[in-house]
């Protein structure tokens, strides 16, 4: 068998053991790690794009499957991790066990991409809990009361989550008597609607709803992207969550479309619930980072409407997954460039403003005198995330609320473009503030190292809307899922 499909995963498996033996090194270890990892991750990334379109190959008794699928998100992961661990070789200049965090930020990507790859329960849930425990440390990695708080509250929350979901696959194992995914559809195509498949659907559903932080289950991710360190929220919001829609996919729509009931209400409930609630509370934030925790929720909404649409109309399902997944994108390079640019102006306005306040909106007044690379990168983000075209926000977008007219869904898509109307409005003050108001801070330093990974961030969100492959790759991915369940 040839496990060359698989290097990508034993290569970021081994950089995070070497990374961690770098704390025996007693001068240039953290150095000596953080160039490590962007060498495996870089690494790691080309061979994923080098092979992207795979035809499906099986490992371990088919519980492990390459395919586009899981190379598109692996892809995601990959990206998200190396632009932080970029920004991080300048964040852990002055901060000591450096190398632990590069270690378990590896460690986190392992499980994310563990979860890609999985065609199995098992292996998935262990992915999943491997990236989880692996990022409630890195909230609490400054050892300040608001990330310790954070940290514990991650934990907390994450291992309830986890309880409810483990709760509801046990029940989906002990109707179909397996847990390879393919193999959960077949067997409930046969026992449809009995009282133990839909007790483990409603609590799948639930911990999914925790891990996606979808309404009316989304506190945790506010509070927990508030208090964490700036580079750490970048990877929280930007791979963390999407590991849950990945999943959600693979188990949702795999494994559970052949009850074949009506869930679709009450999804479409959840989804319309989580756009508008983060939208209306995110425009009302004064401080940046909440801004954007809660309009990270607003956009978890717009990726559930996906799920909604698949549930409703199965002639529509390739392009709600594949716009699901191009949103997942995009999302990802909009929130890891805004948040790191909240790090630069935070760190410019920790020694003028009171502690607490300094991801307060007034720091970003005048930034496009002050700082007119940032300002303009931060502008660029602000508009991709309104869904501005010609951005890649805008397509993603565009995508989803497409799929949900195709599907008779006009309503929630009307509901979709209100609410993106509705978040111009607070992404737009941002860049009057910048652009329009005199400036508050005498200087912000513009670090390389966090510009950089932002540039990069920004240059993907205004060319990749605009290039065929994504969406050749996005909507092959949709097919190769919805081949999964049976459903093409």
């Amino acid at each position: 068998m040839n496990y060359e499909l698989l290097l990508p995963e034993l290569i970021v498996a081994a950089s995070a053991l070497i990374v961690l033996l770098a704390v025996f090194i007693k001068d240039g270890g953290k150095k000596f790690a953080g160039y490590l990892s962007i060498i495996a991750l870089l690494t790691a990334l080309i061979l994923v794009l080098k092979d992207g379109l795979v035809t499906p190959a099986a490992y371990f008794n088919d519980t492990i499957v390459i395919d586009p699928l899981s190379q598109i998100f692996n892809m995601i992961f990959l990206v998200v991790a190396l632009l932080v661990v970029i920004a991080g070789i300048r964040y852990n200049e002055d901060k000591p066990n450096a190398e632990v965090f590069y270690s378990l930020l590896l460690f986190a990507t392992l499980g994310m991409m563990i979860v890609a790859i999985s065609n199995d329960l098992i292996p998935l849930f262990v992915g999943f809990e491997l990236a989880s425990l692996a990022t409630y440390p890195l909230a609490a990695f400054e050892r300040e009361k608001r990330g310790i708080e954070a940290s514990v509250k991650y934990f907390v929350i994450g291992g309830l989550s986890s309880a409810i979901l483990l709760f509801g696959l046990s029940y989906i194992y002990g109707v179909t008597g397996t847990t390879k995914i393919p193999e959960v559809a077949d067997a409930l195509a046969v026992n449809l609607m009995t009282p133990a498949s839909l007790l483990g659907l409603l609590f799948v559903i639930a911990g999914f709803g925790f891990k996606m932080a979808l309404v009316p289950f989304h506190m945790w991710a506010v509070d927990v992207y508030d208090g964490a360190p700036y580079i750490v929220t970048a990877l929280l919001s930007s791979a963390s969550k999407k590991m849950a829609f990945i999943a959600g996919f693979k188990v949702l729509i795999v494994g559970l479309i052949a009850l074949r009931v009506d869930w679709y209400i009450g999804i479409a409930l959840l989804a319309v619930m989580t756009m508008t609630l983060g939208n209306v509370v995110a425009a009302v934030q004064k401080s940046v980072k909440r801004m954007l925790a809660y309009s990270s929720v607003a956009h978890a909404g717009y990726i559930a409407i996906a799920f909604v649409v698949i549930s409703k109309s199965l002639s529509a399902a390739e392009i709600a997954v594949a716009g699901g997944i191009l949103h997942i994108f995009s999302h990802a390079l909009m929130n890891l460039g805004a948040f790191l640019i909240v790090a630069v102006v935070a760190t410019a306005a920790l020694s003028k403003v009171k502690p607490g306040e300094e991801d307060n909106l007034d720091n970003y007044a005048g930034l496009g005198r002050i700082a007119p690379v940032t300002a303009l990168l931060m502008a660029i983000l602000m508009l991709s995330l309104g869904g501005v075209p010609p951005t890649f926000g805008f397509f993603s977008k565009a995508v989803i609320f497409l799929s949900a007219i195709k599907a008779d869904l006009l309503w929630i898509a009307i509901i979709g473009v209100l609410n993106s109307a509705l978040s111009l409005f607070y992404y737009a003050r941002v860049v009057m503030y910048m652009y329009y108001r005199d400036p508050v801070l005498d200087r912000v330093s513009e670090p390389l190292m966090y510009i950089l990974p932002i540039a990069l961030a920004t240059v993907g969100v205004l060319l990749l809307g605009l290039y065929p492959p994504t969406y050749e790759w996005a909507f092959e991915a949709a097919r190769t899922l919805l081949a999964m369940g049976g459903i093409l």
